[in-house]
């Protein structure tokens, strides 16, 4: 917005600021930080430091100096605004995804190349992974929290025996090879670095970026648990849950959804195995020494996909589950509804995992959930898959609605990129990413509070 709309909402602001800000003990930190939502806020390309500091008419290093180096409590910032969204937005579900932020240089803290689903390849970039409350009205950021990879953990690095102290990373290849036309292996040139200078390597970097001791690699899906259960110590509990097939697939992420009493609706991949839904498992034939062998299922788990196509494409129905938004230039005009053909069976989800989960006695019965599929008429199998433990009396069209209640968050990413600079942030430390990401979603928060309490009011994007 231009500096007369922002002017407009002074008073708003600074009420809305001395929320977010209570905690910062000092004045000057308390001011500069509603100067940094301002600078944020505010028209411009490049939400850095240096051009909002131009547009502000401050000196850049009094903002570089509050990122980086000034002693308030960006987690007390984050809790705060976290409890402001959930009254704000008052969620039908949350919703757990990631980001990527595309980089040029080395330096930036937790940068590597790696999957972006962002830039849709493999590329230089960070990963942020975040947790959002969300309904078809509107959308807020809860939590944040920044991607380790492997190559910025020293504890990835492995021993003369391959082996790594990390428990979750996964197994470095010695001699990478790569497979010629003929389909035969031969050697991938790379230089070997000694593990020693590896080891070196990563701790200055760790060091010039300051990232905590104790900030290691995980899997996003276990990143994402512990957004839920900081978010839980803050008094905040989803409705429910859901998430794309990255975290979804994963059992452990479903198994903890489940182990902290949170229903879920998430989409998962097609090779997802699980018994049908009516299936029991038999007891086994006793060899007649040891123990009795415990029930098993007497058909092998198969994929979700070929349960689907068992059923048969004839028995989808079509189901509306939003109204389309209108295209820009549009106005409030009507554009129809979004709508697809679905069925829902109910599966029984096997793996190791699952059956780990069970609680004692172990019978072998596995717990059963919805299995929700989208098949477009015409094609020859399904297109989307989603796994749900909400309970067996849900209809259709509410597991469809709660399963699409997703696209909301592509907003949040959307105007938190183009309007707000989320990822236009250049600094080198992790302190300063995790407290420019919190006041860009803390701006944000802003404008949708301004959004829903008058759709046209003075000032907005």
């Amino acid at each position: 917005m231009d500096e007369g709309g922002l002017e407009q909402l002074r008073e708003q602001l600074q009420d809305f600021a001395a929320g977010m800000f209570a905690g910062l003990k000092r004045v000057d930190q308390r001011e500069t930080g509603v100067r940094y939502l301002r600078g944020l806020m505010l028209d411009g390309s490049r939400k850095s430091m240096q051009p909002m500091a131009a547009r502000l008419g401050v000196d850049h290093q009094q903002l570089q100096q509050f990122l980086t180096s000034s002693t308030w409590d960006v987690a007390g910032v984050r809790r705060r605004a976290a409890k402001a969204a959930v009254q704000v937005v008052e969620p039908r579900v949350w919703v757990v995804d990631d980001t990527g932020f595309a980089k040029d240089g080395p330096a930036s803290p937790c940068v590597a190349r790696q999957y972006s689903g962002t830039l849709g390849k493999v590329g230089n970039c960070q990963i942020a992974v975040s947790v959002h409350a969300a309904t078809d009205a509107a959308s807020a950021v809860l939590d944040w929290r920044l991607f380790v990879p492997e190559s910025w953990d020293e504890t990835c690095v492995p021993d003369e025996n391959g082996k790594v102290a990390n428990t979750h990373a996964r197994r470095l290849r010695r001699q990478p090879v790569t497979l010629d036309e003929a389909g035969k292996k031969k050697p991938h040139v790379r230089k070997q670095v000694p593990r020693e200078d590896q080891i070196a390597q990563i701790l200055r970097r760790r060091t010039a970026s300051k990232i905590p001791d104790t900030e290691r690699y995980r899997p996003k899906w276990l990143m994402a648990l512990e957004m839920i259960d900081e978010l839980a110590g803050w008094g905040l509990h989803p409705p429910l849950l859901t998430a794309d097939a990255g975290y979804g697939q994963v059992a452990e992420f479903r198994q903890g959804l489940t182990d902290r009493g949170i229903n879920y609706i998430v989409a998962t991949t097609s090779t997802t195995t699980a018994q049908p839904g009516h299936a029991q498992p038999a007891a086994a034939a006793y060899a007649g020494v040891g123990k009795y062998p415990a029930p098993r299922y007497p058909h092998p788990a198969r994929s979700i996909k070929d349960i689907a196509l068992e059923h048969g494409s004839d028995q989808t129905t079509l189901v509306h589950w939003r109204e389309r938004l209108p295209a820009a230039g549009d106005g409030d005009r009507r554009t129809g509804t979004l709508s697809g053909h679905f069925f829902a069976l109910r599966i029984r989800p096997a793996g190791r995992t699952v059956r780990e989960g069970l609680p004692p006695p172990a019978d072998g019965v596995l717990p059963d959930c919805w299995l929700l599929v989208q098949w477009p008429p015409g094609d020859d199998e399904p297109s989307d898959y989603w796994l749900s433990d909400l309970p067996a009396d849900t209809s259709l069209t509410d597991l469809v609605q709660l399963a699409k209640s997703r696209w909301r968050i592509e907003h949040d990413y959307r105007e938190l990129k183009t309007c707000l600079g989320l990822d236009h942030f250049e600094g080198r430390s992790w302190i300063g990413w995790h407290r420019h990401v919190t006041l860009t979603a803390t701006a944000q928060l802003f404008l949708t509070q301004l959004r829903l309490a008058d759709p046209k009011a003075a000032g907005q994007p």
